[in-house]
This record gives C-alpha cells, structure tokens and sequence, in this order.
C-alpha cells in the first residue's frame, strides 16, 4: 500500500470521525434529555466545524480521485508525481483553505441579528436554517456562499468526475475480464459515496434561501453526516 494512500485513508478516517462528532453527540442528548437548546456561541463553533469538516471531506475526496487515477493511469510515474511531499502539501493545502472558508462564513454569520423566531428547524446548526432566522440583510452573505460553493464544490467535482472518466477509459482497453470488473466494482462504489455526498450538498446549499425547505434539508443533511462516513471506512478499505 502506497504512503499517498495511507495518508489520505488516516485523514479520511479522523476527518468522518470529527463530523460525526459534531452533530451526533449533542443530537442523542437533546433526544436523551428533551432539553433541545444550545447557545448562541455554541451554535456558531458547531457550523464553523461542521463547514470545515465537509469542505476538507469534499477536498479530500477529489485528491483520492487523482490519486486513483495516477496509479491507475499512470503506474509508472506514480512514485514521482505523487511523492510524500507532495502528499502532505495536498492534504496541508485542504485543511487550510477548508478552515478559511469556514471561518469566512462563521464571521460574518456573527454578525447577524436575530429577531424572529429563535427555533431552529433543523437537528443541528447548519447555514440555511440559520438564515431564515436572521432579520439582517443576508444579499452579501448568500453571494459569498454561493460563490465558496462554485469554489469548494464544483471545482473538486470535477477533479473526481475526470478522473473516474479517465480510470473507466483506461479500464476498457484492460484485455482480462476479471480485471475489468475488479476495478469497475471498485470505482462504483468509490462512485456511489461520491454521488450521495456531493448529490446532498447541492440539493441544500446550491439554492437560495427562499426556496430552501426544511423537510428536505433534514433528510440531506441525514445522508451526509451519518450515512455517508458510515459508509466511507466500508468503501475505501474492504472494498479495496
């Protein structure tokens, strides 16, 4: 097993741990104790983690998707391209520009009066939610999300999307039968993860906060915090 891999599966690893860290516990004990409050602060340091974790899971996972591609693609350079240092420049560059991003928009959700209803139709602190509530002009705050979003998701997406067409490509001219569909398989699921993540992603955040819906975002954010790094340790180590 490669170092680049091992070093991404660790990260990947902790990363899912810490997400689900951050909604789950707080979650059962609300159900536990029927006492379903949190403060202010409280509120903001669990979207702040809850941002970075996703956009440092959504960075995270277009590397692995390269990473797949220059060792199947390209064996032969694989040693170079991908070279320790290199790895840990990506995995470096994916926790800072995650947490800046987070930061970006925690700051200015701070800022933010909240005059309406202070229920929050939702499990845990998420953006959305959050502004429906808010009875400052959020114009500015929308745009910068939406932009981050373009940013942080559909540039990775991409990354994943090519990737996996240039793995497929290279599968096809592969003569054997069996090696065929060991790799299909492999990239299916890798696939199918992929899907469910971004798919939930956009469904709650690529859209403005007019049209967003409580019911639906539920149900999104259910996939993504829990169903999907329940999923990722399956994927990525037995199916491989």
């Amino acid at each position: 097993v490669s170092f680049s891999y091992v070093l991404f599966l660790a990260n990947l690893s902790f990363i899912d741990t810490c997400f689900s860290c951050t909604i789950v516990p707080n979650l059962l004990v609300n159900i536990h104790t029927q006492h379903h409050t949190i403060s202010h602060t409280g509120c903001l340091v669990q979207m702040y983690f809850f941002m970075a974790l996703t956009l440092l899971d959504d960075f995270l996972l277009a590397v692995m998707a390269y990473d797949r591609y220059v060792a199947i693609c390209l064996p032969l350079h694989y040693t170079m391209i991908m070279c320790p240092q290199r790895c840990l420049l990506l995995v470096t560059a994916s926790w800072l520009w995650s947490h800046l991003l987070a930061f970006s928009l925690t700051f200015l959700m701070s800022q933010f009066s909240f005059c309406a209803s202070h229920s929050i139709q939702h499990f845990f602190c998420d953006v959305p939610p959050l502004l429906k509530l808010a009875c400052s002009d959020t114009q500015f705050f929308q745009v910068m999300m939406l932009t981050e979003a373009v940013i942080s998701g559909m540039i990775p997406l991409t990354c994943v999307v090519v990737s996996y067409a240039l793995i497929i490509h290279t599968i096809l001219r592969v003569p054997s039968a069996g090696g065929k569909h060991k790799v299909f398989s492999t990239c299916g699921s890798h696939l199918s993860v992929v899907t469910l993540f971004y798919g939930t992603l956009f469904l709650v955040y690529f859209q403005p906060s007019s049209s967003y819906s409580a019911d639906t975002g539920m149900v999104a954010s259910v996939i993504y915090t829990m169903v999907t790094p329940m999923l990722n340790p399956i994927i990525y180590t037995l199916r491989n």
